[in-house]
C-alpha cells in the first residue's frame, strides 16, 4: 500500500457532495422533514408546495422536484443528515440562509407536533447556517404563529 492510498481510498468511499443552490434548499427541507425519522406524504407535499413558490424553483416541474427529492433522499441515506446539511450550506448563498431556515421550520411544524429530534435539528441548523439566535427565534415564532390552528 502506497503512502497516499489510504487518503484516496477514503475519499472514494465518502466523496464530497456538491449541490446546486436549488438542491441545497431542497436538501435542508428534506432533512427537516426527516428529522423525526419519518417522511409523511403530507410533509412531502408541503415541501413540494413551498419550494415551487420560490423564484429559484419556478422552472421546476413537479416531476423534476420529485426526482431531485429522490436523489437527495438517496444522498441522505448514503451520507447521513450532517453531510447533506454541510453540502447544502456550502452551496447556499449567505443571504438565503434565513430563508432556508424559515422553510425548514415551516416544514417541521407541518404535522402539528415538534419532536425533540426536530427541535435539536432546528437548533443545530441555525448555527450551521450562521444565523444569530435572535433571528432564528423570530423565525420560529413567526412560523409557529403561521402554523397555529
Amino acid at each position: 500500500m502506497g503512502l497516499f492510498d489510504r487518503v484516496f481510498s477514503q475519499n472514494a468511499e465518502n466523496p464530497r457532495l456538491a449541490l446546486s443552490q436549488a438542491e441545497a434548499f431542497a436538501a435542508i427541507c428534506l432533512v427537516a422533514i426527516a428529522a423525526d425519522g419519518y417522511l409523511s406524504e403530507q410533509e412531502n407535499m408541503e415541501m413540494r408546495m413551498l419550494l415551487s413558490r420560490m423564484q429559484l424553483f419556478r422552472s421546476y416541474s413537479a416531476d423534476m422536484l420529485d426526482r431531485m427529492k429522490d436523489t437527495l433522499l438517496n444522498h441522505l441515506q448514503q451520507h447521513g443528515p450532517s453531510a447533506l446539511v454541510e453540502a447544502a450550506k456550502a452551496a447556499l448563498p449567505t443571504e438565503l440562509a434565513p430563508t432556508a431556515f424559515a422553510l425548514a421550520t415551516d416544514l417541521v411544524l407541518t404535522d402539528g407536533t415538534v419532536t425533540s429530534q426536530e427541535q435539536a435539528f432546528l437548533d443545530d441548523l441555525y448555527r450551521i447556517l450562521g444565523l444569530s439566535a435572535d433571528l432564528a427565534l423570530r423565525i420560529v415564532e413567526v412560523m409557529t404563529i403561521k402554523n397555529r390552528g
